[in-house]
């Protein structure tokens, strides 16, 4: 049986009655609780929609295989009746390969970014859309996971690499050798992350093109959202957008150099 990652897949409820349900909530809220997460940023980390996780942990509607599959996927525990927690790897270090930084050296990075770069497919335009940046146990490093695309298929998750060499933040997917690179500044006073993207981009028909965009993230207060997708120039918050991003080269977190 192939099974569909969506949050609204219907007929795949895996809660076999009321207690088993409520139980499954207790445990996410517990682990909420002792990781210091807000909601939303589980949500976003399980690629689910708030308002999904929210009826779940109220009662008002059923876990189904493909949210709690993200859940677990997220939190790194096992949440279903004969399901496991993953054996416990690393510690409070991550891998020398990631840059060695240690849990509690790189709490300030943690948190929910608006992110913006140049949209690929309306010339003129902006793309905006959430970025997540939190420990994950499980893998003793910090991890990112994308949300708020219109776009979600090509949604990223992937881990943080904090070298001291170069003092800079590398955002890396890497899906079954196929890479994706984010190279970003260390925070401006503002909480800004500002640098340049490196991914693949659709071209003609099926085939994937190279491509470099300058990329901007401003980390988002307690319960503060943006205005997501695409941003047109006509859109009100246009303005903010672009000077946001024009930070990237303007001023020199990032260069683009092209063939004169």
């Amino acid at each position: 049986m192939t099974l569909t990652l969506s949050d609204d897949t219907p007929d795949t409820e895996v809660t076999g009655s009321g207690l088993e349900s409520a139980e499954i909530a207790r445990q996410v809220r517990e682990e909420i609780a002792r990781r210091r997460i807000s909601r939303q940023a589980l949500a976003d980390m399980a690629r689910i929609s708030l308002s999904t996780l929210e009826k779940a942990l109220a009662g008002k509607r059923a876990f189904t295989l493909a949210t709690l599959l993200r859940i677990e996927e997220a939190l790194g525990v096992g949440l279903r009746s004969g399901t496991h927690a993953p054996a416990p790897v690393g510690g409070e270090v991550a891998p020398e390969a990631l840059g060695a930084y240690s849990n509690s050296a790189v709490t300030w990075l943690e948190g929910r970014y608006l992110t913006v770069r140049p949209s690929f497919g309306t010339p003129g335009g902006l793309f905006a859309y959430l970025t997540t940046i939190r420990w994950v146990p499980e893998k003793a490093c910090l991890g990112f996971a994308e949300s708020g695309r219109s776009d979600s298929r090509f949604e990223q998750i992937g881990q943080v690499s904090m070298p001291n060499l170069s003092g800079h933040i590398y955002l890396v997917t890497n899906e079954q050798g196929q890479y994706r690179l984010a190279i970003l500044s260390r925070p401006t006073i503002d909480g800004s992350l500002f640098g340049i993207l490196t991914t693949l981009e659709v071209g003609n028909g099926s085939q994937l093109v190279p491509a470099a965009a300058p990329l901007a993230l401003r980390k988002l207060a307690q319960g503060e959202t943006g205005d997501l997708g695409l941003v047109t120039a006509d859109m009100p918050h246009f303005a903010a957008y672009r000077a946001m991003l024009n930070r990237s080269i303007e001023g020199d977190f990032a260069r683009l150099h092209l063939l004169a």
